[in-house]
């Protein structure tokens, strides 16, 4: 078994087998399609360091980041945020970042290996934050139903919008082809 798990949470499986391929032997590579399949990963396979995409279907790369933020236990792992966009990514958490390394896709070897050290230097500097007080089970489970229903909202909003860009389309091309009927 290898000694060290890294969990590749990304869409794309280029990226994924990207990231794989770049790694040196030893490695053992997990990887997540999207943002839910990550969080239960992260759970239950518990790996020394992850790769998380900022922009993810089910739930998001921020939402993950904030997850593991929030929880002690998840706090300590070295993470490395990727995204083909910057800009979204700071707007929501603001530079210099303290204790995660950023990587702007598509990259390359060097690139990763120097985030990865930077991530485990950031996170070795991360202040121990105390555990929050015990939460209730019924509590606990009201709160992962409600995560889940929002990841469900989520999802819907975005195929949602997806069909009224197609609808929006259609439109144009149907705007389009009257108008050089009535020529």
């Amino acid at each position: 078994m290898a000694s060290h798990k890294i969990l590749v949470i990304d869409d794309s499986t280029v990226i994924r087998k990207h990231v794989k391929e770049m790694l040196p032997k030893g490695f053992e590579v997990i990887e997540a399609k999207d943002g839910v399949e990550g969080i239960n990963l992260i759970r239950q396979a518990k790996p020394n360091f992850i790769m998380l995409d900022f922009i993810l279907p089910k739930m998001s790369g921020f939402d993950i980041f904030n997850e593991l933020k929030s929880d002690p236990k998840l706090q300590t792992i070295p993470l490395v945020l990727m995204s083909g966009r910057k800009e979204e990514v700071t707007a929501k958490i603001k530079e210099p970042f303290k204790y995660f390394a950023f990587i702007e896709k598509p990259f390359n070897k060097k690139q990763l290996t120097d985030a990865i050290k930077e991530s485990m230097q950031k996170a070795k500097k991360r202040p121990a934050t105390p555990a929050p007080a015990p939460v209730s089970a019924a509590t606990a489970e009201s709160s992962l139903e409600s995560a889940q229903e929002i990841a469900q909202l989520k999802a819907k909003v975005a195929k949602m919008q997806q069909e009224i860009d197609a609808l929006k389309k259609q439109l144009g091309q149907l705007v389009t082809f009257i108008k050089q009927k009535l020529k």
